[in-house]
């Protein structure tokens, strides 16, 4: 299946100095599907409605302050790859050219859309993401900006006593900064800052959340996001009352990208970040891990690359998140260095001790192949 009827050309050409006040008006009277900002007639980046509406700057910011980088793909491209290069490229938009030209956007909604029928076949539990980074509703805002930053993850379950009482995403923090800047005007603002980040948790998150189950087919939950404009759900135990695990977009998007070839299946988040760590490498060292323990059948490997704001010598301090997908669920590990290859060393390392933990669990080593044949219809 390719995008050539998923990719649609409602969308405006901005230039990078265009300022946002201006890009605002525009999605107010054509309502498209994307900004692709064009210097002499090459794409610098792309602007979502979403990043436009929550963005925090001034409506005389240049359109280039928010523009996003994203990959060009092609409007008969196959719509594993291009799910692949938006996951990828942490987009969630990307230009589309037709015969060596612009012809318009395609979206990770558009794409989930398109493919919502051969989603019934797959689970939230083939699909989701364990163990949820959670907070507590005491905690104050500048605590959970610090999580959300620490994980590199866009939304929290709130809980008391390990209940889930609601959820907190980086857009609630967004929203209620912009709505209190309205109120109060701009200037200095440094007094009201501190007075935002000690606000509690309890007085931003939202609730209920929107849940769901391992058992519960993807189809269903993706419709469950689209219609309620929302990029995750929160997945619960049976007794819907503990938050076992979150499934976003992001993650469906992945479970196209699972392919049948021999080599193991990776993805990875903020390739750009990559520097001089190549594919290959970071392919070849999760295997050489996975392979030590042959009773361990690895499907998917996902690969996730933060940037901190720290730097050593110009080099940015960088957390590296692995997560394999495994006859034996899932198992992770996570680390920090500067620079890619030093980052990706120390996950590496932790993946293996936890890899280590899974030993002598009896292998499942048909359910890989059963996942791809639930996805093959695509």
């Amino acid at each position: 299946m390719d995008i050539t009827e998923i990719a649609v050309p409602e969308f405006v050409e901005v230039a990078p100095d265009d300022r946002l006040g201006q890009i605002q008006s525009l999605f107010d009277r054509d309502a498209p599907r994307g900004v692709v900002v064009l210097s002499d007639g090459e794409v610098e980046g792309v602007i979502g409605e979403r990043d436009l509406i929550r963005s925090r700057v001034e409506e005389s910011t240049k359109a280039a302050a928010l523009a996003k980088s994203a990959p060009a793909v092609d409007r008969d491209e196959d719509v594993r790859e291009v799910a692949r290069v938006l996951v990828e490229g942490g987009v969630k938009l990307a230009p589309v050219y037709e015969d060596g030209e612009l012809y318009g956007v395609v979206t990770a909604d558009a794409i989930l859309e398109a493919v919502l029928d051969s989603l019934d076949a797959i689970t939230v539990g083939d699909i989701y993401t364990e163990n949820p980074i959670t907070i507590h509703e005491d905690a104050n805002v500048g605590q959970a900006i610090n999580r959300l930053r620490e994980h590199g993850v866009s939304r929290l379950p709130v809980v008391d006593d390990e209940e889930l009482v609601g959820i907190i995403t980086t857009h609630d923090i967004v929203d209620f900064v912009v709505r209190d800047d309205q109120r109060q005007g701009r200037g200095d603002r440094s007094g009201d800052l501190d007075r935002m980040l000690d606000i509690p948790v309890y007085d931003l998150f939202s609730s209920p959340v929107l849940t769901t189950s391992t058992d519960e087919n993807v189809e269903v939950a993706v419709r469950r996001m689209l219609d309620n404009d929302v990029a995750g759900l929160v997945v619960t135990d049976e007794t819907e009352t503990a938050a076992t695990g979150v499934v976003t977009k992001t993650d469906v998007l992945r479970a196209l990208t699972f392919t049948e070839e021999e080599q193991l299946d990776v993805q990875i988040t903020n390739v750009k970040l990559l520097e001089t760590l190549g594919r290959t490498e970071v392919r070849d060292s999760i295997s050489q891990v996975a392979d030590k323990y042959q009773e361990m059948t690895v499907m998917h490997a996902h690969v996730r690359f933060h940037e901190h704001k720290e730097k050593l010598r110009g080099t940015p301090l960088l957390q590296c998140q692995i997560r394999l997908r495994t006859s034996h669920g899932q198992v992770a590990g996570s680390g920090e260095g500067y620079g890619a290859e030093n980052a990706f060393r120390v996950a590496v390392d932790k993946l293996e001790r936890n890899v280590l933990e899974l030993k002598g669990v009896v292998a499942d080593e048909r359910y890989r192949g059963q996942l791809i044949r639930k996805l093959g219809g695509l």
